[in-house]
């Protein structure tokens, strides 16, 4: 056995064949050994180039160096265990689909900072509609060159430049590989698990995964997480739910009692800043501000403002704020849960709950309703109506449009004739969508300057903040002069960055610095939180929170009780609010402490710390950390598990019925209508069927 096993290992035939260099590459193991570099190297480049995955030491520069081998040995071995042409079609084609992950992994990271997952391929058709639009922006010339090497092979294969060697190495070498392939993989993962402990168990970073084990190995965990989530919903159970209720009670801050219910019975206005971030509020270009009205608003004596509040999204972006937003739960780790658990779950939603204290729901969105899943989705939040962009007229004609739906000027003014139909109290999403990258404009749909940093795709943002800003001021005089504003609420959030890191440069001109730090990277994940009221007692507020606040804060203005309610946010405005900003990656932020990207920071000077020489970091880091794991694990466990349908004790909610929502146009303007006479409460009711709509302006170009 011993003596098979050192034949085994000395493949002499092999050996002789190699040392005929001809012979050796003209045969399959010299083609399995040329794609097997070219896989390599390609793969290895694009780690440097297009991926920021925070290599530091000799370890990691090592294991980025092994990690893409394993696997690529491991598929590119399937071909030795044929012969022939087949032998060397399979060897090509495992280079191909390999370089096509690589591929769309480097036009998803640019954009996205993250790489792509099965959740996200699995709502193609909720964003690939959209997605397409931005690939233009995107793509570079340079990005192709991953597939010289194999347009290269075809060519020499199908005009027979290349000899093919119609003979088959022996199984045991096939096998052999496969096993090479597998050790090494095995390496890799204990090198790795030696660097950095619980890699696969504990880290909500990507990075992480294809950093240490590679990306090919990042697409099967994936795959494997995702298989996991299918699984965990059969086997949820009541006993779940009720220690994710344990947490959050062991977890809860009382609300701040002299804000509870002031606003109770008011209008509520949603509005949702795409893309927007914090450093736009009073930024100015060429002495002119961005955003003249929203900064009027943030710094009104009635609005509520928060300057140290982040976004707090994964992979499903705006779709991840809105799950914040709508149920103080956090986006998944892997994926959109709206697409992937949207229309399934149950939820204890801000529409269906307002709706059970005498409010009409309606989202507003000028786009596809399949996008994000919202019309699922806003089912199962129990949204009364969604308006999408079939109910605007002329929604289709190119010039009212951009980038991922219609112009906001547009959308908001069109928007109107609904909002003055809805029965009061209302709570109104008005989603708008022009400040999104591309960060594109008609030219006549501007005149503010861009900025000079040299990087188009940053430049363009202060021109669609700008224009966004312009739409809203337009919004809030039509609501003063349909008599709706001095009634209503109105909740301002910036959903995510719009400006990814991986534009430092630019970044750094933007913010006056000749260059970025992680811990500026940090900051800038920040995004305008607001909420304002005629008669509210406003302020700038300095706590730490993030968009999984937002719902118990709202509620607690409205007076509407959340004791029982699965939310994983606290009110900002509570005295004893913990103040950790848990970001979907793991990392956090707290008044004291940062940690982002495995760094610590003081979160006031931004000066890098050492936990080992830090006996106070290194406590609170722990407190900290174990509480951000547990609320990232529990609010997953409640998505995942659909947890929520065990609730079955909540005294002030019952479930929704899913079948009872109709988002058709037909059937959607019809409800509405019947709405004037069976609750005639609308402003167009009260105002005897006049409508307010004229009294909407707007400078958009295209309405004149």
């Amino acid at each position: 056995m011993l003596a098979r096993l050192k034949n085994a290992f000395k493949p002499k035939k092999l050996w002789q064949k190699m040392k005929n260099t001809q012979d050796f590459w003209t045969s399959i193991s010299g083609f399995f050994v040329l794609n097997l570099f070219f896989v390599w190297l390609k793969t290895y480049i694009n780690y440097h180039i297009n991926f920021s995955l925070g290599v530091q030491g000799p370890i990691q520069d090592f294991l980025l160096f092994l990690n893409p081998i394993p696997t690529a040995i491991i598929l590119l071995g399937i071909a030795l265990y044929f012969r022939g042409k087949v032998a060397y079609i399979l060897a090509w084609v495992m280079n191909l689909v390999q370089t096509i992950w690589l591929f769309a992994n480097i036009l998803y990271y640019r954009e996205f900072s993250d790489f792509l997952s099965f959740g996200i391929m699995g709502s193609g058709s909720s964003t690939g509609n959209n997605l397409g639009k931005s690939i233009a922006a995107i793509i570079r010339p340079t990005d192709f060159l991953v597939y010289v090497d194999l347009i290269v092979m075809a060519v020499v294969l199908l005009f027979k430049f290349w000899p093919i060697d119609k003979q088959a190495i022996q199984k045991r070498y096939a096998i052999l590989t496969t096993i090479l392939g597998i050790v090494l993989m095995l390496v890799d993962f204990g090198v790795a698990s030696v660097d950095r402990s619980g890699l696969l168990t504990r880290s909500f970073d990507n990075n992480y995964i294809v950093k240490y084990l590679g990306l090919n190995e990042y697409a099967a965990f994936n795959a494997w997480q995702t298989n996991n989530q299918t699984k965990s919903r059969k086997e949820a159970s009541a006993a779940d739910l009720q220690k994710v209720q344990d947490f959050l009670k062991q977890n809860s801050v009382p609300a701040n009692i002299s804000y509870t219910g002031t606003e109770k019975g008011k209008n509520v206005f949603v509005i949702h800043l795409e893309s927007f971030q914090q450093f736009l509020i009073d930024y100015k270009v060429d002495v002119r501000e961005v955003t003249p009205n929203l900064n009027a608003f943030y710094h009104d004596q009635n609005t509520l403002s928060f300057d140290n509040f982040y976004n707090q999204v994964g992979q499903g972006k705006t779709s991840d704020a809105e799950m914040m937003q709508e149920n103080s739960l956090y986006g998944l780790s892997t994926g959109s849960a709206m697409t992937k658990y949207g229309s399934s779950n149950t939820f204890e939603a801000t529409p269906a709950i307002l709706g059970q204290q005498g409010y009409t729901s309606a989202a507003f969105h000028g786009d596809v309703p399949t996008f994000w899943n919202r019309n699922n989705t806003y089912k199962s939040f129990g949204y009364n109506y969604f308006f999408s962009k079939n109910f605007y007229k002329d929604s289709d004609k190119p010039s009212y449009n951009v980038g991922y739906g219609m112009k906001d000027k547009i959308f908001l003014k069109d928007t109107a004739q609904y909002i003055e139909q809805l029965p009061q109290p209302f709570y109104a999403k008005l989603i708008t969508v022009t400040n999104h990258y591309p960060y594109e404009l008609d030219k006549e749909d501007t005149d503010f300057p861009a900025t000079k940093t040299g990087d188009t795709t940053v430049d363009g943002y202060v021109q669609t903040a700008h224009y966004l800003d312009q739409a809203f001021g337009e919004l809030m005089a039509y609501l003063k002069q349909a008599g709706l504003y001095d009634n209503s609420v109105f909740v301002l959030y910036g959903d995510h960055y719009g400006i990814s890191e991986n534009h430092k440069p630019a970044i750094a001109k933007l913010l006056g610095k000749t260059s970025v730090s992680d811990y500026d990277l940090a900051q800038f994940q920040k995004v305008p939180f607001m909420m304002h009221a005629t008669g509210l007692q406003g302020g700038i507020n300095d706590t730490y929170g993030g968009e999984i606040d937002m719902m118990p804060t709202l509620m607690n203005l409205l007076g509407v009780s959340t004791e029982g309610m699965t939310m994983f946010g606290h009110d900002l405005l509570s005295t004893q609010n913990p103040q950790i900003v848990a970001f979907r990656d793991g990392d956090w932020t707290t008044p004291t402490y940062t940690k982002y990207k495995n760094q610590y920071f003081d979160s006031k000077t931004g000066q890098k710390l050492s936990i080992d020489n830090n006996p106070a970091l290194k406590a609170t880091a722990q407190r900290v950390q174990s509480y951000v794991d547990e609320s990232l694990s529990n609010s997953d466990k409640v998505i995942t598990g659909d947890l929520l349908r065990f609730d079955k004790n909540r005294w002030n909610f019952h479930q929704i019925d899913k079948k009872s929502y109709d988002y058709t146009k037909a059937n959607t303007l019809k409800a509405l209508k019947a709405s004037q006479s069976s609750s005639p409460t609308s402003i167009l009711a009260l105002r005897n069927g006049q409508s307010t709509v004229s009294d909407y302006k707007t400078d958009a170009p295209e309405l004149k």
